[in-house]
């Protein structure tokens, strides 16, 4: 079996430079439907990829498995991981959890989320999703769903004190069609959609698209079917013994987005900045101690 720490998407892209042309062909008609698409029979696949068996037995050994039913395997376990609720989620983590205080075993999880993220993300296409964020001349469109409309939300604030021109969508509102109303071709879209994928916001990003807009996704290790649709996916690991996923490493991710988007255009951020503490001042919103 693979590395359980790793998911059969990040095996394969961590390996497309050293696949053959058919097999490459075979690793992106795989990622194009993951993770169902490897889960009928071996020459389904092949004939699905227009390529031939042998070069799906190659390439499954190229991803470290010593067969088709090991491939096959993991992508069950990794289906079934996508399709738990919170019930089922706590049950397998009460069963299975090591020893030691839930403030140890927890950070420990998140760590490990944290170093996983990293070594795989890309930092040119993370690069290239600050620069679609910071560009006050496309409009930006922020978007979550039930539980990341926190971190939308959250990246919206602050987005807000470094440039004009952006919108919140409240995707999980049935009013938030009306806010495609003025969105226009090179237009970006922020949108967060993690497991438990939700069918609002994969319409809401189909209809994006549909307008010419640029998507920037952020999302979990089994990737929302919306990435299909990105331009940019930045993935997190988000498992921790709970039965809530965490949000802390696609926090992280959004952090560092916001810090690299103020300095990319520092001098209009630190004028904007200073505009709203002086309308602070006015408001007395906050308390001064001098």
């Amino acid at each position: 079996m693979a590395d359980e720490n790793q998911t059969i998407s990040d095996r394969i892209q961590e390996k497309l430079d050293d696949l053959t042309r058919a097999e490459r062909q075979l690793a992106l008609s795989i990622l194009e439907n993951y993770p169902a698409s490897g889960l009928g029979p071996l020459a389904a696949l092949a004939k699905g990829a227009n390529v031939s068996v042998p070069t799906v037995a190659r390439m499954v050994q190229k991803l470290g498995y010593r067969g088709y039913p090991d491939f096959q395997a993991d992508l069950r376990d990794e289906l079934g991981a996508i399709a738990k609720g919170p019930i089922a989620k706590h049950e397998t983590w009460a069963g299975a959890a090591p020893s030691g205080h839930i403030l140890n075993r927890f950070t420990d999880a998140v760590i490990d989320n944290i170093r996983n993220t990293l070594s795989h993300i890309d930092p040119a296409a993370f690069d290239e999703a600050c620069a679609l964020v910071a560009d006050p001349d496309r409009h930006l469109y922020i978007a979550g769903g039930r539980i990341t409309h926190t971190l939308a939300e959250y990246l919206f604030m602050h987005m807000q004190v470094i440039r004009p021109n952006l919108t919140h969508v409240q995707s999980t509102s049935n009013t938030w069609p009306h806010y495609l109303l003025n969105a226009r071709e090179g237009d970006v879209f922020v949108i967060f959609d993690v497991r438990r994928y939700e069918n609002n916001t994969l319409k809401l990003a189909e209809m994006a698209r549909a307008r010419g807009a640029r998507i920037v996704l952020f999302t979990d290790q089994w990737r929302s079917p919306v990435h299909r649709l990105a331009d940019i996916s930045l993935t997190s690991r988000i498992i921790v013994p709970s039965a809530w996923d965490s949000a802390a490493t696609t926090m992280l991710l959004v952090e560092s987005m916001i810090s690299a988007v103020q300095t990319l255009d520092w001098d209009n951020t630190r004028d904007r900045m200073q505009e709203l503490e002086e309308i602070f001042d006015r408001t007395k919103l906050f308390r001064k101690f001098t």
